[in-house]
């Protein structure tokens, strides 16, 4: 069977309906449930037969549906934006799909209603700010476990915007029963990593684009301006021996081949590090994707929940504790910063006579007259110094939280919210980059034969005049996106360890 991937699995969670429980899966569940009551009758269980967090030395309330009610309604204190519908989807699917291992004492009953809301398209509103991600995303999936039991807000789509309505509504609409949560399988459905996890495998996609988005980037400033593709052989990247190098390298290779590069004689013996040394930049970022994933994989496949049933018996832990999730959040706040960083400074490239051969400072066609786009590089200085103040790490600032319980916070989705912010500002960064090479191949009146280049080229009119560019900045940066999220695969995949 084909190992899973971030985007094999983003892609299952895409796609409409198909949730269920087999056979196997019921049995497994089922176990587990009579495993959980038979332990219950024998010693404490938490979130059972015990209260809450740092309420767990206290009697739970014996009316268990009460119990899943109270702990729900405390933890409904999310704020902030919500989360986009689509990782709030793929949220509740992770959840689902951990519960679904049988290890959770979850009722197979609520899980089968859950999963018909969510293959009817439910999606609930969620919250993106208040979780630790300490004993799972407490805050984010109480919000999604009221909206499936009727109560809070849910997402409703009309073909081409997603507003929000009562959840309740929403369910009815759709025909729909709400889940009815007792204290295990609500705490099983919360106590998960799966808020934080989502949005950075989202995250995940997004940076893997904007990485691919930089590379043609290069390759068409190369191929435009005549440089010597030595940097990008396969040569020097075999020398070093980094896959994501070699990756970086024939990407841009592939993109300058296919453009019919002609060298320049007046092109320098060794262009800038921004653009010689984007495969090693680039590449490093894509190693890091490579070694990150296999993380992400592990947790979405994994199950984030305490206690777990094993071996016919109840065992307390802390899988809830979503630090795996965290540490790619903060390797990758990082290698977005490298990314749009690198964008940056091509972007000043361009606008430099010295690099260009001598075209007109800031590529305005009556300098002095006219300023270019002066004032396109002020903004995207500007953004890539806003991407720079996400970039500390969450989990540097936690704070003990919950009567001291929680003593030890890794703030997951925190990161993840921050890495997030950072793509769009770079997504903007390297739109404004790639506004500028459209321009430098007007001033060099040369052909535009790929699909995205053409588009832009077609869609973006020379500034022969000074022209308000915030509107194309975003068009740009949306097009560019598109096509790089969308493209086929490259001829050379990397693929994770074995």
């Amino acid at each position: 069977m084909p190992r899973d991937t971030v985007a094999s699995l983003v892609a299952e969670a895409d796609a409409p309906g198909g949730l269920a429980l087999d056979e196997a899966a019921r049995a497994r569940m089922a176990g587990a449930r009579a495993t959980l009551a038979e332990t219950a009758r024998r010693r404490p269980v938490y979130g059972l037969t015990r209260g809450f967090g740092p309420l767990a030395e206290w009697a739970a309330d014996p009316d268990t549906s009460r119990q899943g009610r109270h702990l729900l309604d405390h933890l409904t204190a999310g704020q902030g934006e919500f989360l986009p519908p689509r990782e709030t989807r793929l949220m509740v699917w992770l959840r689902l799909r951990s519960m679904a291992l049988g290890l959770s004492g979850a009722d197979p009953l609520a899980w089968e209603r859950l999963a018909e809301q969510w293959n009817a398209g439910f999606v609930p509103a969620v919250p993106e700010d208040g979780s630790l991600s300490a004993s799972g995303d407490l805050l984010p999936l109480a919000h999604a476990a009221q909206a499936a039991a009727g109560h809070g807000t849910a997402w409703t789509h009309d073909g081409e915007t997603w507003t929000t309505r009562a959840s309740g509504e929403v369910l009815r609409d759709l025909r729909l029963s709400p889940v009815e949560w007792e204290a295990r399988t609500a705490l099983s459905f919360v106590n998960g990593t799966a808020a934080g996890l989502a949005r950075t495998m989202v995250n995940h996609l997004e940076l893997t684009a904007l990485s691919t988005a930089v590379l043609r980037t290069t390759a068409r400033i190369a191929l435009l301006l005549g440089m010597s593709p030595e940097p990008f052989s396969d040569a020097v990247a075999q020398a070093r021996g980094h896959s994501g190098h070699q990756h970086a390298a024939r990407t841009i290779r592939h993109e300058i081949e296919a453009g019919d590069l002609m060298r320049s004689a007046s092109r320098p013996l060794q262009e800038p590090y921004s653009v010689r040394c984007a495969p090693q930049v680039v590449g490093t970022v894509l190693d890091q994707l490579r070694l990150q994933e296999s993380v992400l994989v592990t947790e979405a496949t994994g199950c984030t929940d305490n206690p777990i049933v094993h071996d016919d018996d109840v065992v307390h832990g802390g899988n809830f504790h979503a630090a795996p999730v965290a540490m790619v959040s903060e390797q990758y706040a990082s290698c977005v910063h490298q990314v749009a960083y690198l964008a940056e400074r091509q972007l000043a490239q361009v606008l430099d006579p010295a690099f260009t051969g001598g075209l007109p400072p800031m590529l305005a066609w009556r300098p002095g007259e006219n300023s270019g786009l002066a004032g396109v590089q002020m903004a995207a200085t500007s953004l890539l110094a806003a991407i720079r103040q996400h970039a500390y790490p969450a989990s540097c600032t936690t704070v003990p939280s919950n009567l001291g319980n929680q003593d030890h916070t890794p703030l997951a989705l925190n990161s993840a919210n921050a890495v997030s912010t950072m793509l769009d500002r770079a997504w903007l960064v390297v739109g404004s980059l790639c506004h500028a090479v459209v321009q430098l191949g007007h001033h060099l009146g040369a052909p535009a034969p790929d699909e995205m280049w053409h588009e832009l080229c077609a869609s973006i009119a020379p500034l022969t005049v000074d022209r308000p560019l915030s509107g194309e900045i975003r068009g740009v940066a949306a097009a560019v996106r598109h096509h790089s999220l969308t493209a086929p695969s490259p001829p050379h995949t990397m693929e994770l360890p074995a």
